[in-house]
């Protein structure tokens, strides 16, 4: 993750472990992190990198969410959801799953 090491944001606490998923033009960085109390928590960044009409200028628009252990069950569960959704939708109009670029 390109970021400037000199600064550490505030919720930038402890990394305990790291993900890097690579999925076309979009990175997603799934970082387990340890707050000041010691929980675990994840965080989740969506980095996708942006290039200038000159291309000589590039950067990197991120968002992040936070999810917390209480909340892991219904979040995988309605991720599961929706993705069964749209892959039976998929199918039902005869779309096939893309495989993703690495």
């Amino acid at each position: 993750m390109e970021e400037n090491k000199d600064f550490k944001d505030k919720n930038d606490l402890e990394i305990v472990f790291s993900k890097a998923v690579k999925a076309g033009k979009r990175i997603y960085y799934f970082d387990v992190k340890k707050n000041r109390r010691g929980e675990l928590f994840l965080a989740i960044t969506e980095s996708k990198k942006k290039v200038g009409e000159d291309e000589s200028q590039v950067s990197f628009e991120k968002h992040k969410i936070f999810l917390y252990k209480e909340d892991f069950e219904k979040f995988a569960n309605g991720l599961s959801e929706v993705t069964s959704f749209i892959d039976r939708v998929n199918k039902e109009n005869g779309i096939e799953r893309r495989q993703s670029e690495e």
